[in-house]
């Protein structure tokens, strides 16, 4: 392994850790606040930017970002995804430590199947430096547009088999994927940096869709889900888009098993709880308080007092 190879992944695990703390402190601090109305955005950003739990998240989070697009100058896109992808089971012991509740058994064991799958595609990628990089600018395009539509459809997604806010979560791990794609092209400077503005639009809608979604479900069904698809995504793109080798052999099973892995991972973090165990909307809110998460009953702020009237998006 290259000295800036191993600089890169150090990079992207450093990236993980920032990016998932930060969807865990948004999600705690958007959780307990007014319900944002699309159709008045100023007031919405004014509900996040002006708390400053949701705004360390945020800004750690863009600190994770930059630390994944120096990992992406360094490294081939399917290794910094492959290192990335193991944020979900950070996500899942922040949530189990701020709750002081073990996660229900399907949550634990989705969030254990796509740790299981991060070390398949790091087995598959064993001495494998990916190769490739270059991509048609017309492939990059469709991959994005894709996207956008599969997007748009996810976010209508609903039923009772599928958690509150998943199919937000979902949108926003395509949109994600999305934006790391054109990020790969752009980091090659030249004309590639046409492709900054999609990068900026993309990561915009995914951040709008993920923020909808911390107000309707829990972290792992919306950070969670978004991790899974932000990270894995982009794998296949290192293959069909930047033309990245695909493994042969035990290599190339193991690749296609750690897929097969993030999948289940995601579909089970998806699935609705029990009946017994549903909950009004709203009522999971969680503050943050001498360096905790602590619950507080539906319908009151944190200071015990009735919230405030929610709007409707």
């Amino acid at each position: 392994m290259t000295g800036s190879l191993a600089l890169g992944l150090a990079l992207a695990l450093a990236s993980a850790g920032a990016l998932n703390w930060g969807f865990f402190a948004q999600h705690g601090a958007a959780a307990g606040m007014p319900r944002f109305a699309v159709r008045r955005p100023i007031r919405s950003l004014g509900l996040l930017f002006g708390n400053a739990r949701w705004l360390t998240g945020f800004v750690t989070g863009l600190a994770g970002w930059a630390l994944y697009v120096a990992a992406l100058a360094l490294a081939p896109l399917s290794l910094v995804q492959a290192v990335s992808a193991g944020g979900i089971g950070l996500l899942a012991l922040l949530v189990w430590r701020a709750t002081g509740v073990r996660p229900p058994r399907r949550e634990l064991a989705g969030a254990a199947l796509a740790v299981v799958g991060l070390a398949l595609l790091g087995l598959s990628l064993h001495g494998h430096a990916g190769g490739g990089s270059a991509a048609s600018a017309a492939a990059i395009v469709i991959w994005i547009v894709g996207s956008l539509l599969a997007a748009g459809l996810a976010v209508g997604i609903g039923g009772p088999a599928l958690a509150a806010g998943t199919g937000f979560g979902v949108a926003a791990g395509l949109l994600y994927a999305a934006g790391d794609v054109a990020t790969k092209a752009a980091v090659g400077g030249g004309t590639a940096l046409a492709f900054v503005p999609a990068v900026l639009a993309l990561h915009g809608l995914a951040f709008v869709s993920l923020q909808l979604g911390f107000q309707r479900g829990g972290a792992l069904q919306t950070a969670g889900v978004a991790t899974l698809l932000t990270n894995t995504l982009p794998i296949a793109a290192g293959t069909l888009v930047f033309q990245e080798a695909v493994p042969g052999g035990l290599a190339g099973a193991a690749r296609i098993l750690a897929f097969a892995c993030v999948v289940g991972g995601a579909a089970s973090l998806a699935r609705a709880p029990g009946s017994e165990q549903r909950r009004p909307r709203g009522s999971s809110r969680w503050r943050f308080g001498s360096g905790r998460f602590a619950a507080r009953p539906p319908g009151s702020t944190a200071s015990g007092s009735p919230s405030s009237t929610r709007t409707t998006t």
